[in-house]
């Protein structure tokens, strides 16, 4: 039975809906703001998080008028003359689908048939790795190459051993993280990381030769929004980022068809400051826990390292709603 069949028939009742605005100083330089939507019914609070990069889009949230008895299938549709982004719709629907089990008193393990496992997690960063490895020496990493790389600072990351996925950035377009293609990059991506994920790759003549050697290392992200973005590439590897999907139909979909097909994928986080970051590890619990899941608890994304933090591989939790 398809992921989705397993929930769209669940009933919500929703009676009142608000909104939370959080906003925190992130590690990469800039004000994070997100939107966590609260639906609440039947003595039941369902909460999703918007994580639109925009800070401006978070000042003026439009009103869910959606109320009443409705199954979880019934609200999704509801919701089309809204004509969100796909990072609103999801911060809506998972608020939906967290209503919905709880009031049925479900966790979502139990409503899809899975089981909760500890979660690897990686820490993201464009930072030197180097300083948190000091703090502690177990710590996995996904990195962000950048033009102001050395090659003697590449050469030092690679000797550490802990990196595992490469972050190229090479699909963002017009965005505070562009990296232009360097093939000096791509080629010490291929070399000196042998084992690393390469994700998000910029393809030009230049980069597909340094590539040429690594093709079934690569991974995609920012284009990733459906079934047919993925089956487009057929990658190895993808990120499965949530809040890129927007409808829950979509993202559960996405997850059958790399199940079916022999995908390995790794869950990624966007800066979640509420219970987004929560929602994405009890879905890598259930779908891919033992990947280099960019899911680390939010106190990583603190500017300075510190001892202390939680560690990986979080424990698995059976908890209601998602």
């Amino acid at each position: 039975m398809a992921l989705f069949d397993s929930v769209r028939g669940l009933e919500l009742q929703v009676e009142s809906a608000s909104t939370e605005r959080r906003e925190a100083s992130v590690s990469t330089g800039f004000v994070r703001v997100t939107t966590t939507v609260v639906l609440s019914g039947a003595g039941a609070v369902g909460r999703g998080e918007d994580v639109t990069y925009s800070a401006e889009a978070h000042d003026e949230f439009p009103a869910i008028a959606e109320r009443g008895r409705m199954t979880l299938e019934d609200f999704s549709a509801r919701l089309e003359p809204y004509a969100f982004e796909d990072y609103r719709r999801w911060g809506v629907e998972s608020a939906a689908l967290d209503l919905a089990l709880r009031q049925n008193g479900l966790p979502l393990g139990a409503a899809v048939g899975r089981e909760y496992r500890p979660v690897r997690f990686v820490v993201s960063t464009r930072l030197d790795i180097r300083p948190w490895l000091e703090v502690d020496p177990a710590l996995e990493f996904k990195a962000d190459p950048v033009s102001e790389w050395t090659d003697d600072y590449i050469r030092a990351l690679a000797t550490t051993g802990r990196v595992r996925v490469l972050d190229m950035k090479g699909q963002y377009h017009g965005t505070v993280v562009d990296q232009p293609p360097e093939a000096r990059l791509y080629r010490a991506a291929v070399e000196l990381f042998p084992d690393a994920i390469i994700e998000d790759p910029a393809l030009t003549d230049e980069t597909r030769e340094a590539l040429r050697e690594a093709d079934g290392r690569l991974s995609w992200d920012a284009p990733i929004h459906s079934v047919a973005d993925i089956d487009e590439r057929r990658p190895r590897y993808v990120n499965i980022k949530p809040s890129r999907f927007g409808p829950v139909k979509r993202l559960l979909d996405a997850i059958d068809y790399c199940e079916t097909n022999g995908i390995t994928m790794y869950g990624g986080g966007q800066f979640e400051l509420g219970v987004g970051r929560s929602h994405i590890q009890a879905l890598a619990s259930l779908f891919y826990p033992d990947s280099p899941n960019d899911v680390a608890p939010g106190e990583y994304n603190e500017p300075e390292p510190r001892a202390g933090l939680p560690r990986s591989p979080l424990p698995a939790t059976d908890r209601l709603g998602l």
